[in-house]
C-alpha cells in the first residue's frame, strides 16, 4: 500500500494564499474596528441592498449558526438594522446603516489603495489569472463565487473585466 499522494494539498495551499491575502487586508479591518466577519457581511450590504441572513451566509461563507450571534453584535454596535418583512413576520431583512456606510467610505477607498499596491507585487495580469482560475474552479463543483453577482451587476465590475475602465482588468 503506496502512502505517496500525487496531489498537492490544495485546500492547504488556499488557505496559506487566503492568509497571505488577509494579512494585507487586516490591518484596515483592525483600524476600524471591524472583523473579517462583520467587513465581509457591510461590503455584501453595501453592495446589494438588505439582505436576509440566509443570504448573507451564501455571499459571506459565514455558517448559519454563526450569523445569529454576528449580526446580533453588530446590530448592538449600530452597524446593521434587523427588520421583520411585513408580508412574512417569521423573515428578516437585514442593511447597513448610516454608520456602516461611513465606515465604507472610510475603508473602501483604503482598501483599493491595497489592491492596487497587491497588483504591483504580484502585477496585474497575475491577479486576474488567479481571479479566473478561481472562478473556473468553482464553477464546475457548484459554488458560484461570491462575487459574480456583484460583478454582474456592478458597471465597474463589468467594465473592469472588459478592460474598458482604467490602466486594469481585474475583477475584485
Amino acid at each position: 500500500m503506496s502512502t505517496a499522494l500525487r496531489h498537492r494539498n490544495l485546500p492547504q495551499l488556499m488557505l496559506q494564499a487566503r492568509e497571505a491575502l488577509m494579512a494585507q487586508f487586516r490591518p484596515i479591518l483592525n483600524e476600524n474596528g471591524v472583523t473579517e466577519q462583520q467587513w465581509r457581511i457591510i461590503r455584501a450590504l453595501l453592495t446589494h441592498g438588505p439582505l436576509e441572513p440566509r443570504q448573507l451566509c451564501d455571499l459571506c461563507q459565514i455558517s448559519s449558526p454563526s450569523i445569529v450571534g454576528v449580526l446580533l453584535r453588530m446590530e448592538d454596535a449600530g452597524l446593521v438594522d434587523r427588520e421583520r418583512m411585513a408580508d412574512d413576520q417569521r423573515r428578516v431583512r437585514v442593511s447597513v446603516t448610516a454608520r456602516s456606510r461611513q465606515l465604507g467610505r472610510r475603508m473602501i477607498p483604503v482598501i483599493e489603495e491595497r489592491y492596487a499596491s497587491i497588483e504591483k507585487k504580484v502585477g496585474v495580469e497575475t491577479l486576474q489569472q488567479a481571479y479566473d482560475v478561481l472562478d473556473a474552479l468553482l464553477a464546475p463543483l457548484g459554488c458560484a463565487p461570491a462575487d459574480v453577482a456583484e460583478a454582474e451587476t456592478d458597471p465597474v465590475s463589468v467594465s473592469r473585466r472588459r478592460g474598458s475602465v482604467g490602466q486594469t482588468s481585474v475583477r475584485r
